[in-house]
């Protein structure tokens, strides 16, 4: 397993590199370049820059986390074809920087969402957290206001640029079912794997976040059984999946220990956290600590040793600790927390199966 810690950028991050570099284990900056809008073409220099600089720090840029899908290629509209043309001139630029993984997702309008930044626990932290019947009940852009106020720092999934375009898009998905969906992923993996593959990346699309529809939306890459007709539609090992144990652990009925074993060869990338899920289908971002939250952390690690897993992990979302001010979910704190309690539960493993 490899260790990565995402980083948003020096001027768009309360994280320094040098802060990272103190973390045990830490090989791999997770990275993407967040002021250039879904859909564009990466620039080169912008890529080498940024190479450059986390490479001086000692770390490797092998994970591009996002390189984001115009909602025109969701849409199946088409003006996708210029927007598929550009996503594949940045895989080919990734590929010569040496970047081995690419995760994106196909969620339409919104990438993840929460009704609270800062909900507070019982210990005095705070942390990310959905409450289901205020989304219910909450009209999308009084939220979009409540995620974006006070904010210094660009939301992933959230961008500006994007919301702005929040009514179109929302008239725009109209009619739009699951099947269509599927559809225009189909044609967009087509497109993209063999390219991928000539330049040695694996594509790893993440979990819907959480795993069900919302505001009527579409939602497909939601459980086991999704991810497996997602790994048919394209069936190449250049096609893979980001597990992110936070966004499918929302659902108690998906079984993420199965999963990790089922795809084994096809998880190049693996978000690892944990969330405490209640009855009434809330759920808050609990520490990485199995018996914090209501995702059996412990078993997922063990199920990736047992896989002989080589991929990239790091630690997803974490609590907001000893008063840090952050982006939401990416702290410094809680995410060096949660790589120990990673690197524990691996290196017990190890030593379990030495005997």
């Amino acid at each position: 397993m490899k260790m990565g810690f995402r980083w948003f950028g020096e001027g768009n991050d309360t994280v320094a590199l040098s802060q990272i570099r103190q973390i045990p284990g830490v090989e791999t900056i997770v990275w993407s370049l967040h002021d250039v809008p879904a859909g564009e073409e990466w620039p080169m220099d912008k890529i080498l820059a940024l190479r450059d600089e986390v490479e001086a720090a000692g770390f490797n840029i092998d994970v591009v986390e996002s390189v984001n899908v115009h909602e025109d290629i969701k849409l199946g509209l088409p003006s996708r074809d210029r927007y598929i043309e550009n996503y594949k001139r940045t895989i080919e630029k990734l590929g010569q920087v040496g970047v081995k993984v690419i995760c994106y997702n196909f969620m339409p309008i919104f990438d993840w969402l929460r009704t609270d930044l800062h909900k507070e626990m019982e210990d005095g932290s705070t942390a990310l957290f959905y409450e289901k019947a205020r989304i219910e009940n909450i009209d999308p852009f009084d939220l979009v206001a409540k995620i974006n106020e006070n904010s210094a720092l660009t939301m992933p999934g959230w961008e500006p640029e994007r919301l702005a375009r929040l009514t179109s898009l929302f008239e725009a998905y109209k009619g739009v079912t699951d099947e269509n969906l599927w559809e225009n992923l189909r044609y967009f993996l087509n497109e993209i794997i063999p390219v991928a593959a000539r330049h040695n990346i694996k594509m790893a699309i993440h979990p819907d976040d959480p795993p069900w529809s919302i505001f009527g939306l579409p939602r497909i890459m939601t459980s086991q059984e999704n991810f497996r007709r997602f790994l048919k539609l394209h069936d190449s090992p250049y096609n893979g999946i980001t597990l992110c144990s936070g966004s499918l652990g929302a659902n108690p009925d998906n079984d993420i220990v199965a999963m990790i074993r089922e795809f084994a060869d096809r998880i190049p990338f693996a978000h690892i956290r944990n969330v405490r899920r209640y009855e009434n289908g809330d759920f808050i971002e609990s520490s990485h600590r199995t018996q914090d939250g209501s995702v059996d952390i412990a078993g997922i690690v063990k199920a990736y040793h047992d896989i002989g897993f080589a991929g990239y992990a790091r630690p997803d979302h974490g609590r907001h600790l000893w008063g840090e001010q952050c982006r939401p979910g990416y702290g410094l704190y809680d995410r060096a927390l949660g790589i120990m309690y990673l690197w524990g539960l691996w290196d017990a493993a190890e030593r379990s199966a030495q005997k």
